[in-house]
């Protein structure tokens, strides 16, 4: 079958691999669609820094390089065991559309007992650690219970976006502000890219009806105007002067850092009330450095998100299927396919990143978009 496997930096091929051998208690999945997530463009462009290498095999898979991509995907369960159960506790059957939780984790720590999973010391990701594959390729062999069962009528070019979405839910969970609060209260979302526009899909499912946004990219600017009270271009505006004249003077309660850049956290920490909510979604290639100016003058409360936790999913796939999320497909820029998925995928990234947000692929022909022919064109 076909894979998208990682090498080295700047260094992905699309090849021929041999079909996993699921575990006895094991299911195969056969992909649908894969999410190119910043995880894995981040691993493009200055890895290996999360994927195994032979001189560290991971601690849960043992596998090391070359690693098949992709954390984001859904597809349909292709071989089931006997007795196999979802998630929610309901039998798998073959043909059954399914989102996949890709998380490993060692279910035995401190972390897991606690249903902390996402800070477990031996985390991985099924497309980052090995295991059993990942979803930049045909199929994926999968633990049941990882696995969300999806109504057949819910488009799976959509349902891909699930995962980023419980990333987003996580950071609202992470703020410590209860969900049937947000409602009530003001936020400031700093980058309006697949992580941020995450954060505004939960929001609005939230009910939070004063939401602000600082993005400078004229794309992403529009995708996220739908999604917010007022938007702010950081490059000509002065963001905090704008959230403080917005919110009466006050300031906003709540800061999502999804950029991690010091002028976006500055610009946070100052639009914060005093004793507002910075929370970190960010992954950061530049040491945090917190200025003390709006830390301790304002006695602010500084939070980080880590990926999610096994409520976070079922939430996410529970508000996804009851509609909450409608719109949110808004992120997908492309569909391509998994054999483009270097040139049109990773590197379209880097080279026209303010033109992209979200780059979906799929290993199946009959799934991507149908070019119209001329007359259909005219």
């Amino acid at each position: 079958m076909k894979a998208a496997r990682f090498y080295n930096k700047l260094d992905i091929r699309v090849e021929d691999v041999p079909q996993p051998h699921p575990k006895e208690s094991e299911i195969l999945v056969d992909v649908a669609w894969a999410g190119i997530c910043g995880t894995d463009l981040h691993e493009y462009l200055i890895g290996p820094k999360v994927i195994p290498t032979k001189d560290r095999p991971h601690h849960l898979t043992g596998d090391q390089l070359p690693i098949t991509l992709g954390h984001e995907f859904c597809g349909y369960v292709s071989q089931v065991p006997e007795g196999a159960v979802s998630a929610d506790g309901t039998p798998l059957t073959v043909g059954q559309p399914i989102m996949v939780d890709p998380r490993l984790n060692c279910r035995d720590c401190f972390s897991c007992a606690a249903n902390e999973t996402n800070l477990c010391g031996q985390w991985g990701f099924l497309g980052l650690s090995g295991g059993g594959g990942g979803g930049f390729s045909e199929t994926v062999a999968v633990q049941p219970d990882m696995c969300y069962p999806l109504p057949r009528e819910i488009p799976m070019d959509q349902a891909v976006l699930i995962e980023p979405l419980t990333v987003g839910r996580h950071a609202l969970v992470s703020s410590g502000v209860p969900m049937d609060q947000f409602k009530d209260i003001s936020v400031l979302v700093i980058g309006g890219g697949p992580v941020g526009f995450s954060v505004l899909c939960n929001l609005r499912a939230a009910g939070c009806t004063k939401v602000y946004v600082s993005e400078p990219t004229a794309n992403r600017q529009a995708q996220c105007k739908a999604w917010c009270s007022q938007l702010f271009n950081p490059i000509k505006q002065n963001v905090p002067e704008e959230c403080w004249q917005a919110m009466g003077g006050k300031g906003v309660d709540v800061v999502f850092d999804c950029a991690g850049i010091t002028p976006g956290m500055r610009d946070g920490m100052d639009a914060l009330r005093p004793k507002g909510t910075f929370v970190n979604v960010a992954g950061w290639e530049t040491d945090f450095v917190i200025p003390m100016e709006f830390f301790m003058m304002k006695e602010l409360v500084i939070r980080t998100s880590m990926a999610y936790v096994d409520q976070d999913f079922a939430d996410v796939v529970r508000d996804f299927v009851a509609g909450k999320f409608k719109g949110a497909e808004r992120m997908i820029t492309a569909r391509i396919a998994l054999e483009d998925v270097v040139e049109h995928g990773f590197e379209a990234l880097v080279r026209h990143k303010d033109e992209h947000s979200k780059i979906i692929a799929t290993p199946r022909a009959d799934l991507l978009p149908r070019k119209r022919n001329k007359a259909e064109q005219a």
